[in-house]
């Protein structure tokens, strides 16, 4: 038996409470409310509508009074698409959902988000939407959570139907996650992918299509990065194997830009919602690490809305400098990030960023493995990956095909590679040798932090070549490679076949 819908009109500003939850503010409309199971199986459905102004807050929560007997919630959503001024933005309206355990930062009530990916999803005690999380649907205050990604100047008017079926729910389903290690081949260069999206998200890849495309792109590890959410967890199991490590962990997909969660324990959710102005940003860097994962802002330079990052580098593990297809962002992205490395030898420090790419995979005709990060690893181990990436023991090409070499020596057998440093006196001459394979026609370029110190001729069409350049620590700090495309035309470098962390020079 199906009751009829009854509607409620969020409408009227004055009938909303803002509030300020510890991130960033956050407003709370009327409770909708459903009559008790007394008995009954069948579906009940309530229908609100309301109207978003400019300017509303980044969170809007909509309190859903579930009583006992309920064994699914599903909802469903709509909003407003009005045409806009050239150079104005449209309304975009994601959306996710709070269990009874509340709202508040952490996460402690999350059950899934889908943003904009999804106009409808459901829960239930033994499955969900991808995006949301499977469990017991437990009687109490559950809450819709709206995110206004941008409102036009009509406002955004939604309309929003939730139904509530009822009956006994069925088992919950044990999480089953991918093993933590490989078989690898030992002290060995490995390739991975960490950023990647699937339809636990906004991707359209099914996981099984990221497998087989991971592998056939050459990769030996990858990180599950959906944002904001950790739902696709535990269904990566079945398509790990001896020959690809699947990591687990998260895009956090904030307003002042994204981070990836890099390798955390299976199960972790780390939350999205404040400001770099609100100063939670350490808090949940400290919960990726205690969760075992390395903290990773992603395509710091990207113009997209929200992507662009604004927290500061100090809770850094990595950067990832390169995102999917090199684009002007990305050329921006690796020059503030030499930036970075030239401030640490200035300042004396021994610490500085790594620097990673990654694919930032949605849908075909995104290439997933272009770029992938390749760590110099003791085995094929999410700890061992970890450590690699961590150390700065890694280059970055844009496919299998392409590999490289970097080191530096001495005059009395003193040996350096990626992201070690080689003590030697600072008048000592150095010999820095690049070997390069699968980059036909690229130009390798040898960058320190005084700049461009060396610019090699064009690689024969074998791509495979060798470069040798003599310095000394007094006149390099460090030196990195780059192996670029030809020029289409002008003075500007060509796009990134390849780069890699630096080695430092001197003690």
């Amino acid at each position: 038996m199906c009751e009829d819908d009854h509607e409620n009109d969020h409408a009227g500003i004055g009938r909303r409470a803002v509030f300020v939850t510890g991130a960033a503010a956050a407003l709370t409309l009327t409770t909708v409310s459903f009559a008790s199971a007394a008995g009954g199986t069948g579906p009940r459905t309530r229908t609100v509508r309301g109207t978003l102004p400019p300017g509303a807050p980044d969170f809007v929560y909509i309190p859903v009074e579930v009583p006992r007997g309920v064994r699914e919630i599903h909802v469903a959503y709509t909003y407003d698409r009005p045409t806009v001024p050239a150079g104005t933005q449209g309304n975009a309206l994601d959306i996710g959902l709070f269990d009874e355990q509340g709202t508040d930062l952490g996460g402690r009530g999350f059950r899934g988000w889908s943003g904009g990916a999804r106009t409808e999803f459901f829960v239930r005690a033994d499955a969900a939407t991808p995006g949301y999380l499977p469990g017991p649907v437990r009687s109490g205050t559950w809450h819709i959570a709206l995110g206004p990604y941008t409102v036009a100047p009509q406002g955004l008017s939604y309309e929003i139907t939730v139904t509530l079926t009822y009956g006994e729910q069925d088992d919950a389903p044990r999480p089953v996650y991918p093993p933590e290690r490989a078989k690898g081949r030992g002290r060995a260069w490995y390739r991975g992918d960490c950023h990647l999206h699937s339809e636990y998200s906004d991707g359209r890849y099914t996981l099984a299509e990221i497998a087989g495309l991971a592998r056939a792109a050459g990769l030996d590890f990858i990180n599950s990065s959906e944002h904001n959410t950790h739902s696709a967890h535990a269904h990566w199991a079945e398509h790990a194997g001896d020959d690809l490590l699947i990591l687990l962990g998260e895009e956090v997909t904030t307003r002042n830009g994204h981070v990836v969660a890099l390798g955390t324990d299976p199960g972790t959710f780390v939350d999205w919602r404040y400001r770099a102005r609100d100063n939670r940003f350490g808090r949940f860097a400290r919960q990726i690490r205690r969760a075992g994962g390395l903290v990773v802002p992603a395509h710091p330079h990207a113009t997209c809305i929200g992507c662009n990052w604004k927290f500061g580098f100090g809770e850094a593990d990595a950067v990832e400098v390169w995102n999917g297809a090199y684009t002007p962002d990305d050329e921006v992205a690796l020059a503030d990030w030499d930036g970075m490395l030239v401030a640490s030898v200035r300042d004396g420090r021994r610490d500085w960023i790594p620097a990673m790419g990654s694919s930032d995979s949605h849908r075909s005709p995104d290439v997933i493995g272009r770029p992938q990060t390749v760590v110099l690893a003791d085995d094929l181990t999410r700890e061992a990956i970890q450590e690699g990436i961590r150390a700065g023991r890694s280059y970055v090409a844009e496919s299998s095909q392409v590999s490289l070499s970097l080191t530096a020596s001495g005059g009395r057998g003193e040996h350096a590679g990626i992201g070690e440093r080689l003590r030697v006196a600072a008048d000592t001459p150095v010999t820095v040798r690049l070997e390069v394979t699968g980059a036909p026609r690229c130009t390798v370029r040898l960058v320190t932090d005084q700049g461009v110190l060396f610019t090699g001729d064009p690689l024969p069409v074998s791509g495979a070549g060798v470069v040798e350049w003599r310095t000394t620590a007094s006149y390099a700090a460090y030196v990195r490679a780059e192996v670029r495309h030809e020029a289409a035309a002008g003075p500007l470098p060509g796009a990134l076949a390849a780069f890699t962390n630096p080695v430092f020079l001197g003690s």
